[in-house]
This record gives C-alpha cells, structure tokens and sequence, in this order.
C-alpha cells in the first residue's frame, strides 16, 4: 500500500451506499486517504434519501454524482469494497476486496437509510484503524 491508501467503494448505481461511504471516509480520515466512489450501472443522481440522512450528521451529499465503475478506478485503488450488492470488481493482484453486505436505499425513506448510514460509519471506522490510524506523539 502506497504511502497514502486509496480506497473505492462500488455499488450498482454509486448512488447512496458508496456514495455515504466515500463521505464518511473523506471525513473520518481527512487527507489521510484517497477516496473513490463508482458503480456498474450509476443512476442519474444521489439518492434524496441518503442526502438527508448525511445532512442530518452535518455532511452535504448533494452536489456529488453517480459514476460508473473502470479498471482504471480498481487499478488505482489498493482496497476495493462492494457494497453487498453483487458487483464484482476486476481483480488485480495485490489489491484487497472487501464486501460489506449493507441493505440498499433505493426506494426507502430516511427513516429505513439511517441504520444503513451509521452501520457504514462504523465500517469505515473501522477501515481506517487499520489502513490509516492517526499518527501518535
């Protein structure tokens, strides 16, 4: 892993779980980690859904767009997380496949979106632990 761990998180329409994923790791770890989100067949926008439940815990989604899933973007990265929907990744050796089996958004309200939410903020926190800790004195 490089200096500065690279991290994809996919999903079918890159429009809610990766989408909240990639905002807690880019909030959670700073500029500790890079950061990318893609899907194998992205919708059209951010689910509204999952925009409300990041805005509740001070995070602004909205301005974020799907984005469809590349080699290059699995290249790039050196740990790739699915989003417990079945996408498969390209694989390349010596990268790390992870698969968080979350329930999708799609469809449901806030009110279903918020476990989905915090269940994904103590993943990342977890990933972070292991990929980025905070340097100590």
């Amino acid at each position: 892993m490089a200096d500065k761990p690279s991290v994809l998180f996919v999903c079918v329409h890159n429009a809610g779980r990766s989408q909240m994923a990639a905002a807690w790791l880019t909030h959670l770890a700073g500029d500790r980690v890079e950061v990318r989100s893609a899907g194998s067949n992205p919708g059209t926008v951010v689910n509204p859904a999952a925009v409300e439940a990041m805005a509740e815990v001070g995070m602004d989604i909205s301005a974020e767009t799907p984005k469809i899933l590349t080699v290059d973007a699995v290249r790039e990265s050196d740990v790739c997380i699915t989003m417990g929907c079945g996408d498969t990744c390209p694989v390349f050796p010596g990268k790390r496949y992870l698969d968080w089996k979350l329930e999708d958004p799609a469809g449901q309200g806030v009110e279903a979106v918020r476990p989905i939410r915090d269940e994904i903020k103590s993943l990342v926190e977890g990933l972070i632990a292991e990929i980025a800790p905070e340097e100590t004195a």
